[in-house]
């Protein structure tokens, strides 16, 4: 169970989550001081449905689990970076992302599915110098 104050705290910090950008469930934790990402993800799941809950993955960089669906249209609306990621195999997903990394408006292609697509850490995810870890020493 999670105090009320610490989902108020994580609800908080999804809301300034900017349109285009990520942030990891660990990342939250460690914005408010915390070191316990699956408490951030029990909130979402819990709460998640009045923030933009889709700007929060897993360190994977996949979608949330279980709302890759639901979560695409939100991420080519904000223009979100992605990676296309085949279903059949390691290797083509390592091309794939070799791929998106020369050309990565094609890894955002409208011809998306879900289960095929990861978000581009890399580029979507917000920096340690954003003002929403300024309380905190890392």
């Amino acid at each position: 169970m999670v105090s009320d104050e610490f989902a108020e705290q994580v609800l908080a910090v999804v809301r300034r989550i900017p349109a285009g950008r990520v942030m990891t469930y660990g990342d939250i934790a460690t914005a408010l001081g915390s070191s316990a990402p699956r408490a951030v993800g029990r909130v979402l799941a819990l709460f998640g449905h009045s923030v933009p809950w889709w700007r929060v993955v897993p360190s994977s960089g996949l979608p949330p689990q279980g709302h890759s669906r639901e979560a695409l249209p939100h991420y080519l609306d904000e223009g979100t970076p992605l990676r296309a990621m085949p279903a059949d195999g390691r290797a083509q997903r390592d091309r794939a992302d070799q791929h998106a990394q020369r050309d990565p408006a094609s890894a955002a292609a409208p011809e998306l599915r879900p289960h095929e697509y990861r978000i581009a850490l890399s580029s979507a995810r917000l920096p340690y110098t954003h003002e929403i870890y300024a309380e905190v020493a890392l």
